[in-house]
């Protein structure tokens, strides 16, 4: 009986502790997300909105500056994400190196972008490749072209920018991951490889990155969550232009919110847009990631 009352109040005393922040996450997590879930259901303009069931769906469908902004956000995603996660998986693997010189001034170097403010580097990078930027001055005086490229002002040169700009902020860190998962594998089956023969590609694809597999795929999930809601080095560097062609949807969200007449009903659908993307594209990964462990 006495042990049945101290296992009650160790139960009270436990949920006591963690109320409070059950309550933080229910205020601000929980019931914004319940919120926006109703308002994807409600139609009109400001706080004058109706229960509208599917009408936003529709509009969504027909909407052709959504269905441009879907695919600029697809289109940096499926580009963007495998060359900051190659080259973060490259520059791990050259920085675990022991006998590299200044490996430590290199990875404070690599990582040093992502710890930068987003709206001063997005500036940065706007004035760098602007008409008469420090690029386009380089390119000129090596005679690597005639003409300046008009990197913010031409629709493909603009997505080149922000692939750019993205890949330059986060490459170093999806590189911290990857070095601090190296230096934890044994450096006794790198020697066992070594001494029976294996070339350093088949160390790297044989070894290196089956070791490596579920670091990756938490690389790969962050990197996709972040570039789906990919908005300040957009809103900073091109505004989401030149005609649309750099708009994404989380700064189409934030147009139809705040720069626009508002209409929250629809920019909560748009929302949940991305919402359902991620979820789609991590299931997937964590489904391809379980199927590759399984064959192997």
């Amino acid at each position: 009986m006495a042990q049945t009352r101290f296992d009650r109040n160790a139960q009270l005393n436990g949920w006591a502790f963690i109320m409070p922040a059950m309550m933080l996450i229910g205020i601000f997590m929980v019931y914004p997300i319940l919120w926006s879930l109703w308002m994807s259901f409600q139609v009109g303009r400001g706080t004058n909105f109706k229960f509208g069931g599917l009408a936003n769906v529709e509009r969504l469908l027909n909407d052709p500056v959504f269905l441009r902004a879907l695919t600029n956000t697809c289109i940096f995603f499926i580009v963007q994400v495998p060359i900051m996660i190659i080259l973060a998986l490259l520059f791990a693997v050259a920085l675990n190196d022991s006998t590299l010189r200044f490996r430590g001034l290199f990875r404070t170097a690599i990582f040093l972008p992502c710890v930068t403010s987003l709206v001063a580097y997005s500036v940065l990078f706007k004035s760098m490749f602007s008409g008469d930027g420090v690029v386009n001055n380089v390119l000129l005086a090596t005679h690597l072209v005639n003409d300046p490229i008009p990197w913010l002002t031409d629709p493909f040169w603009a997505k080149i920018v922000i692939i750019l700009a993205i890949t330059w902020r986060w490459t170093g860190y999806n590189m911290i991951f990857y070095l601090a998962a190296l230096q934890n594998v044994d450096k006794s089956i790198y020697e066992a490889a070594r001494i029976d023969g294996v070339p350093a590609w088949a160390r790297f694809t044989q070894i290196t990155i089956p070791m490596l597999k579920p670091v990756i795929l938490f690389t790969t999930i962050i990197s996709t969550i972040g570039t789906l809601q990919l908005f300040d080095e957009v809103n900073n560097i091109t505004q989401g232009g030149p005609g649309d062609a750099t708009l994404t949807l989380s700064l189409y969200i934030y147009n139809l919110t705040f720069r626009f007449m508002p209409s929250f009903g629809y920019s909560a659908t748009v929302s949940y847009v991305i919402v359902i993307m991620v979820a789609i594209l991590s299931i997937a990964q964590f489904m391809i990631a379980r199927d590759r462990r399984r064959t192997a």
